[in-house]
């Protein structure tokens, strides 16, 4: 048995090898980096501003952008 693995067959240490890719090309077969635009519809915009003064990031942007986000899909 090697370090990142326990005596119940679970990981010791998240591998996101075995996840995210699996995923992530089920997102691509689907389509959902694809946008699908309505002619018969008005574009929307948002308008995102930069980041503080700091350049720093933290987690209140994201949250802030992922509701944004959400709200406009």
């Amino acid at each position: 048995m090697t370090d990142t693995e326990r005596t119940d067959g679970m990981a010791k240490a998240y591998d996101p090898s075995q996840v995210e890719g699996p995923l992530y090309e089920a997102w691509l077969e689907g389509g959902y980096f694809r946008a699908r635009i309505d002619p018969d519809k008005e574009p929307f915009c948002i308008i995102m501003p930069p980041p503080n003064v700091t350049g720093e990031l933290h987690l209140g942007h994201a949250l802030t952008a992922t509701i944004e986000d959400c709200l406009i899909r």
